[in-house]
């Protein structure tokens, strides 16, 4: 008996952040508002979990180690995975770094700066991925 494919927001998002502090924080957002999460610390781990899950959306460090950063993961979502462009979100503390400004002007990505607050950050999730069931 095959089970029925999973609604669209019972996905999981994905999580792309290097410092544990901010993950496991922002995790616990996400999960207390209703989503589950899938936590990556970094670019190229996210990219590797993007080749093969299924996310409702991504969550992304502007700046993570690795060599791949919030830039190359829309890149690389652009051109393997459009469907979850418009549902990408990046997190900064370091919204004044040209690189970050430039890249979020090129994208046109929705950025939460950190520190943030829950209701800011849940509201700009909620607009692009949509409520949890």
């Amino acid at each position: 008996m095959s089970t029925p494919a999973p609604k669209p927001s019972s996905l999981p998002v994905l999580l792309i952040e290097d410092e544990p502090a901010v993950m496991s924080y922002v995790r616990a957002v996400l999960e207390r508002s209703g989503y589950s999460v899938v936590c990556c610390e970094s670019g190229a781990d996210g990219l590797r979990q993007l080749e093969t899950g299924e996310f409702l959306g991504v969550v992304s460090d502007m700046r993570t180690p690795g060599g791949v950063n919030g830039a190359d993961v829309h890149d690389w979502i652009t051109a393997n995975r459009p469907e979850l462009v418009s549902r990408l979100v990046f997190i900064t503390g370091d919204i004044a770094n040209e690189d970050t400004a430039s890249t979020l002007l090129r994208t046109g990505v929705p950025c939460v700066e950190k520190p943030f607050r829950v209701q800011q950050f849940i509201s700009v999730i909620e607009k692009t991925m949509g409520k949890p069931i």
